[in-house]
């Protein structure tokens, strides 16, 4: 059986901001890799090339839907948390709840898969640009 962990709502709170921060960012990102690779499109016509930004147009767009997903799951807790705060305004520095460990769980899965993603999209472009 696991621990449930118990936190204050504006830890919560403090989390969701970050987490949206961080989707928020990510989202510019893969606009701003999504546009570079348009570039190496336009420079080269080999299969083996067409492939990769095949590969990587397809890991944006797949990325793109994940964020979405989180993004709504956060903004949906978090709508439960200002429910909460609304109810009873003192709960929020004084009464614990039930941590969203589901939602950071997704979160820290999401980074690491996004890292190694991007780490392979960077090695790409140094050896096509």
């Amino acid at each position: 059986m696991t621990k449930q962990i118990m936190v204050y709502l504006s830890d919560l709170h403090f989390e969701h901001k970050q987490w949206i921060n961080e989707l928020n960012f990510w989202e510019d990102e893969i606009k701003l890799f999504t546009k570079r690779l348009e570039e190496v499109v336009s420079r080269y016509t080999s299969n083996e090339i067409r492939v990769k930004i095949e590969h990587f147009q397809n890991q944006f767009v797949v990325h793109a839907q994940v964020i979405d997903s989180l993004k709504k799951e956060v903004k949906k807790h978090e709508k439960w948390i200002s429910d909460k705060a609304e109810v009873s305004p003192v709960a929020i520095d004084h009464v614990l709840f039930t941590d969203h460990t589901t939602v950071r769980d997704r979160m820290d899965t999401q980074r690491s898969i996004y890292s190694e993603l991007k780490n392979d999209y960077f090695n790409f472009l140094s050896r096509t640009m």
